[in-house]
């Protein structure tokens, strides 16, 4: 017989109750004093998270179905997110002090750019404005095209030829001063999926106007990032965050943290690091599982907050179900609420803005 119970509309984004998560008590009190909310992005669930705090003053977590989700870039009227076969970016509609449904900013998904499965990892704005992006899947950095898939624009100088072949696993973009300027490799193979064999040392930070390699032998490093007169990066096959001295070409453990980590954002004397839990239960040959077992401790998937005068993970925020491993992590400042919807919502049929003088958002 046919089926006639009334089928449930999908779901395009919802609040993430609280049993899925847990955090710090002080979780809602630091986004407030700090005037800023957070984006983080998973792969696996297929989801970007907006967290922010509501008008009750507590932590408010909204997740958008995105599909495949990777690198974020995030200012306080942008996002853009690098999917599984296009990158998209969401403008805020809302004016200076408007609100809807107590949200301080609503992104639309407004452009997406259509450029296949080129695993594209961390994602950024430079200077001009343009988009830049760790092609992972040709092992170099590339622009948006209007025309072609992609436009390359930089590859390591070990990599002989643009090929669809993952060879090093090319995976992060540190921007300095608006430009390019430093990525992180899990090899320097120069093969098909040559990296896989090198994951516990042959990972490496890369010097983009030179092709140098600033630091080596490290352990599948992600999310280089420049702060505050000084190279960041997560070590994460070790599980520590750390600097890289660039002169001396070494990498110094600053903490660890228990997870696998991909994401990181800094926020004045605070980093923002992403943790993943393993994939297979262990993270087989890699130093992090004898950390972990050192430390007696289980990993876990959320974000913590360090402060970076002292090392301490002063906040934190942890999923209990249903989310595995994170990828990206950005703050969005100034906006205490942030909202969005996803490329799929049927709302966005009913959302239209006219770009006449600031007329905002009208439903």
């Amino acid at each position: 017989m046919p089926n006639d119970k009334p089928q449930e509309a999908p779901v395009f984004l919802r609040p993430i109750t609280a049993d899925r998560l847990s955090l710090t008590r002080g979780f809602a009190g630091w986004l407030t004093t700090q005037g800023v909310s957070l984006a983080f992005s998973s792969y696996q669930s297929g989801r970007v998270y907006l967290v922010g705090v509501d008008g009750q003053g507590r932590v408010a977590v909204l997740e958008i179905i995105t599909g495949r989700a990777m690198g974020l870039f995030a200012s306080d009227q942008r996002i853009v997110l690098a999917t599984q076969n296009q990158v998209w970016q969401y403008e805020n509609a809302l004016m200076p002090g408007q609100l809807l449904d107590g949200k301080d900013r609503h992104f639309i998904p407004r452009t997406a750019t259509t450029t296949g499965d080129l695993d594209i990892h961390d994602i950024a704005v430079d200077g001009a404005g343009r988009i830049v992006f760790v092609n992972t899947l040709f092992s170099c950095l590339a622009t948006l095209s209007p025309r072609y898939s992609f436009t390359p624009i930089w590859k390591p100088p070990f990599i002989s030829r643009l090929a669809a072949e993952d060879r090093c696993h090319l995976n992060g973009l540190a921007m300095r001063d608006g430009a390019a300027a430093f990525v992180t490799a899990t090899s320097r193979s120069d093969t098909v999926n040559g990296w896989r064999a090198r994951r516990a040392q042959g990972g490496s930070v890369i010097d983009v106007a030179s092709g140098e390699f600033v630091t080596e032998n490290l352990s599948m490093p992600h999310s280089p990032r420049w702060h505050d007169g000084r190279l960041w990066v997560l070590n994460s096959g070790t599980g520590h965050l750390g600097t890289v001295d660039v002169a001396a070409g070494r990498f110094e453990p600053f903490v660890f943290c228990p997870g696998f980590l991909r994401g990181l954002a800094f926020h004045g004397h605070f980093a923002l690091v992403g943790l993943s839990l393993p994939r297979d239960g262990t993270f087989t040959g890699l130093a992090l599982d004898d950390e972990l077992k050192k430390r007696d401790a289980d990993p876990w998937c959320g974000v913590q907050v360090i402060d970076l005068r002292s090392g301490d993970i002063v906040e934190w925020l942890r999923f209990e179900d249903g989310v595995t491993e994170l990828y990206d992590v950005a703050v969005i400042p100034g906006v205490r609420n942030p909202g969005a919807l996803a490329p799929s919502a049927p709302e966005l049929s009913r959302i239209i803005t006219i770009d006449a003088g600031g007329e905002g958002l009208r439903l």
